[in-house]
């Protein structure tokens, strides 16, 4: 089955693609990517097939900080500006990254089915939750439950004005205004994560999380017979920054740590700190390094979280904007995290001999990664989407 794959730029969107990519051809199916420029390499060296995805860049009169026209309008003139492109690699079927949605509107104009690709949890609104983003637990009991109606009443004129302007932008290209909405929903992240609602959508399919390491490097960890605390500084504009001065500033072995403690930073942008012995800073595979670790320092973006989970490591959170405030919270609930916000050198240190003190932080991050035993498997959800729209 010929699959193209669409997804934007950024790594915690770029990466799953890639991995559902590497998924399907092993599995004998023929994917391609379309995603930045950027990754191009990236993609060839695993041996995929990449195009580059036309009309990310900003265009006069776009403005980025409206989520409604970044979504919904330019997601409309990139469907048609990706769409011949499309046609001439034949696919029969799509898979579209939650927030890249070009790929499903040029689906729906070729006519062929598609599939959306959640990289993390699902973040429909539900009748059952309170706002996704609030970080909140749903509520209990009569004063819990009003609590999340008047919530989700508050953000209602939000959904609804976001639901115009896609309407709006589909009629615009030719399509009808009611989206009839993907074949199926991959939901790719650990059942730990997710939330139960009352309408979970018949389409929604937990698959586990999908992720793909950029390098084959691996990162030495410093000497020492401590523990191992890794910090994965975050890739989302949103995220907290100054992360890893205050780390290196306030985390030091026989002080604010065990004796012989070792620190390793795993970052994208490689070594420019000036660091002591006993840290070592670089880009690495973060899979082979947490085998390794202790305690992982990270912004709380799904990709960070899941695989942290999936090694059955414990956390502390530092989340930014976006969705780190509730998967932050979803994964304290939980019981493998501690979470700060606003940060501080006394909240890290404090937070960091907690869950290093503590082994029912580890217990529970087993526990999370564990749930991985109950997904399905992605390609054979591909499968069917396609059967069944055939």
């Amino acid at each position: 089955m010929r699959v193209a794959v669409v997804a934007g730029p950024d790594p915690g969107h770029a990466f799953p693609a890639i991995a559902i990519c590497l998924r399907l051809a092993a599995a004998g199916d023929d994917p391609v990517l379309l995603t930045g420029a950027e990754w191009r390499e990236t993609a060839r060296t695993a041996g995929i097939e990449f195009v580059e995805l036309a009309g990310l860049e900003l265009e006069d009169g776009d403005d980025d900080t409206d989520a409604g026209e970044k979504i919904h309008r330019r997601a409309a003139r990139m469907a048609v500006l990706n769409e011949p492109v499309l046609r001439e690699l034949t696919p029969d079927l799509i898979v579209s990254d939650v927030i890249t949605v070009c790929g499903g509107m040029a689906a729906e104009l070729m006519g062929i089915p598609w599939v959306e690709l959640n990289p993390q949890p699902l973040y429909l609104p539900s009748r059952g939750l309170p706002p996704i983003g609030s970080g909140l637990a749903p509520g209990t009991g009569l004063r819990g439950r009003m609590r999340d109606a008047v919530l989700r009443a508050l953000t209602a004129r939000s959904l609804k004005e976001g639901q115009r302007q896609r309407s709006a932008a589909r009629v615009e290209i030719g399509l009808p205004a009611a989206e009839p909405g993907p074949a199926r929903r991959l939901i790719a992240t650990l059942p730990a994560l997710e939330v139960p609602r009352p309408d979970w959508p018949a389409e929604a399919v937990v698959v586990g999380p999908l992720h793909f390491e950029p390098t084959a490097a691996v990162l030495p960890i410093p000497p020492g017979d401590g523990p191992v605390v890794v910090v994965a500084p975050s890739t989302a504009a949103t995220g907290v920054v100054g992360a890893v001065e205050l780390v290196l500033e306030h985390l030091i072995p026989g002080r604010t740590l065990p004796v012989g403690s070792r620190v390793v930073i795993s970052r994208l942008g490689g070594n420019d700190f000036d660091v002591p012995p006993w840290v070592n800073v670089g880009l690495g595979r973060q899979d082979e390094l947490l085998t390794h670790a202790d305690l992982v320092i990270c912004g709380g973006g799904h990709g960070m979280l899941s695989k942290t989970l999936l090694a059955g490591v414990p956390l502390v959170v530092l989340p930014g904007g976006g969705d780190q405030w509730e998967l932050a919270n979803r994964v304290v609930r939980q019981g493998s995290a501690r979470l700060i916000r606003p940060l501080s050198a006394e909240s890290l240190v404090a937070e960091v001999g907690e869950v290093l003190s503590s082994p029912g932080y580890r217990e529970a991050a087993r526990r999370a990664g564990e749930s991985v035993r109950d997904v399905t498997d992605p390609v054979q959800v591909c499968h069917e989407a396609a059967r069944v729209a055939g």
